[in-house]
């Protein structure tokens, strides 16, 4: 039961992001805009749509799980510090908030990795 509820936290997590690529990825003229009204050169939505599609699918599979958790936490904290930081709109506020929460529970896979689950999860052989 905690192999299934730890693989389904570290895809529920992540899907967010997986969403979010595909968006920027079918809307890039529009996202472009978006992040340079706050000043972020255009550009960077490449490898924007690159951490958001590989970090999460590292998280989900159990692939170096806690280095790819701990960078997309420091992701969210730094796209809500930049994008949302606007607290007299309640959206912006909400999706502060949302940025980091998403952070703490990347740090909890930073702290405690994956379960059994995992490709980085090594089998254990025993002599005889």
């Amino acid at each position: 039961m905690v192999n299934i509820l730890d693989f389904l936290g570290r895809i529920f997590i992540s899907a967010l992001f997986l969403i979010s690529a595909y968006n920027k990825i079918f809307n890039l003229d529009n996202s472009m805009s978006w992040m340079e009204g706050f000043g972020v050169p255009g550009f960077l939505l490449y490898p924007a749509i690159f951490l958001e599609v590989i970090l999460p699918v590292f998280v989900i599979i159990g692939f170096n799980a806690r280095i790819s958790a701990g960078l997309l936490a420091i992701f969210c904290i730094v796209t809500a510090f930049l994008f949302h930081f606007d607290f007299s709109d309640q959206g912006q506020t909400i999706s502060f908030l949302k940025n980091i929460g998403l952070s703490g529970g990347f740090l909890f896979i930073v702290v405690n990795g994956t379960k059994e689950w995992s490709v980085d999860k090594k089998k254990k052989y025993v002599r005889l």
